[in-house]
């Protein structure tokens, strides 16, 4: 019997990345002439990967949002790893915007995408492993069709494929 091939399908950031573009982006907002006395803040926390946007309007938290954005983007990391929720009223007539980073492929998205490469109704395996999912089958070629299908389709998030055996 022929030995499987397999590759595992995740969506991790790289928050090392995503803290030198926090730290580029504070940088800008402290020097932007329409940003520098607006009282608009940025904060990143690390260990949960999530942002706090704290500014006197909807429009300036809007413009911290693009320029963080921006540095996203230049550091090589996709928006669609940023969730950002609505903007809320918070004291002092100001406003207060919070996001954080997807890490990981939740169980519903991995049933999703395990439901998906089974109605190719191709020789390949998907298995659910924690926050990966992993796909074997005896052909690579199988496998490579997989991939293309799955880079075609919208997810929400974005998946990077490892461990390619």
């Amino acid at each position: 019997m022929a030995k499987d091939s397999s590759f595992d399908v995740v969506s991790d950031v790289d928050m090392q990345e995503v803290d030198n573009a926090y730290q580029q982006a504070v940088r800008e907002l402290s020097q932007r002439y329409d940003l520098k006395g607006s009282g608009a803040k940025l904060e990143f926390s690390r260990k949960d990967g999530s942002f706090l946007i704290t500014a006197p309007s909807e429009f300036v938290a809007g413009q911290v949002v693009d320029v963080l954005g921006s540095k996203l983007v230049k550091r090589g990391i996709d928006l669609k790893a940023l969730k950002m929720d609505k903007a809320q009223p918070a004291a002092g007539m100001s406003v207060r915007q919070t996001g954080r980073m997807i890490q990981g492929i939740d169980a519903e998205l991995s049933k999703r995408i395990s439901k998906d490469i089974r109605d190719m109704k191709i020789k390949v395996k998907p298995t659910i492993e924690g926050d990966k999912l992993r796909v074997s089958s005896a052909s690579k070629d199988a496998l490579q069709s997989v991939i293309a299908m799955l880079r075609e389709k919208d997810y929400g998030q974005p998946l990077q494929f490892t461990n390619y055996r």
